[in-house]
């Protein structure tokens, strides 16, 4: 059995381990889910998230036109890999 403290390993996860996840409160995850800023299902009375879907939502958020740094999204991440390096 997994520690539920160690990161989350499903791809449907749960408000609280969204917000271990992401690495805020689960009350800001359940105030953005209801408010459908983060993408969420409401099914019966519990939230879940699916994990590539907030990966592509985090993205959008950091690397979007709005973000400031649309300039990074086709950076590669590796340093080494980048021309003339």
């Amino acid at each position: 059995m997994s520690d539920s403290r160690s990161a989350p390993e499903h791809e449907i996860l749960t408000l609280e381990e969204v917000a271990h996840y992401l690495r805020l409160k689960p009350q800001t995850i359940y105030k953005w889910a209801q408010e459908k800023r983060i993408p969420a299902a409401k099914i019966g009375k519990e939230w879940r998230f699916r994990r590539s879907v907030l990966d592509r939502w985090l993205d959008e958020q950091m690397f979007g036109d709005e973000s400031g740094f649309e300039h990074l999204r086709d950076e590669p991440a590796d340093p080494s890999r980048r021309e003339g390096a």
